[in-house]
């Protein structure tokens, strides 16, 4: 299975510690295509139907649901933990993914 940055694929997230986000689980894809083509690992944000309305949350609506981007919760994943693709982002929602990732981790 090619994976491809801003795909939403399913993902197997146990086991966690802590308040790490749980379950299996739709996931966005933020890792570059060169490092998801060439490792056994890719970096994803989990996604939750229940936010609060935090500046590291992305409103996104996928399978006729609205649910969240969770960028404070991104983790490095193997993927054997990938269970499906589930389909992409749109274009305005990857402006602002990446907008809120450089906002969180550049500037």
């Amino acid at each position: 299975m090619e994976l491809k940055q801003y795909e939403i694929i399913l993902i197997n997230l146990n086991p966690t510690v802590g308040s790490e986000i749980n379950k299996t689980r739709p996931c966005v894809i933020i890792s570059p295509n060169e490092m998801n083509k060439f490792l056994r690992t890719i970096i994803v944000a989990p996604m939750t139907t229940s936010s609060k309305n935090y500046p590291t949350r992305i409103e996104i609506k996928h399978n006729n649901k609205v649910g969240f981007i969770v960028v404070d919760q991104i983790r490095t994943v193997d993927k054997a933990r990938v269970v499906k693709s589930l389909g992409k982002m749109s274009r305005p929602e990857i402006k602002e993914l990446k907008s809120v990732l450089k906002e969180t981790f550049v500037d």
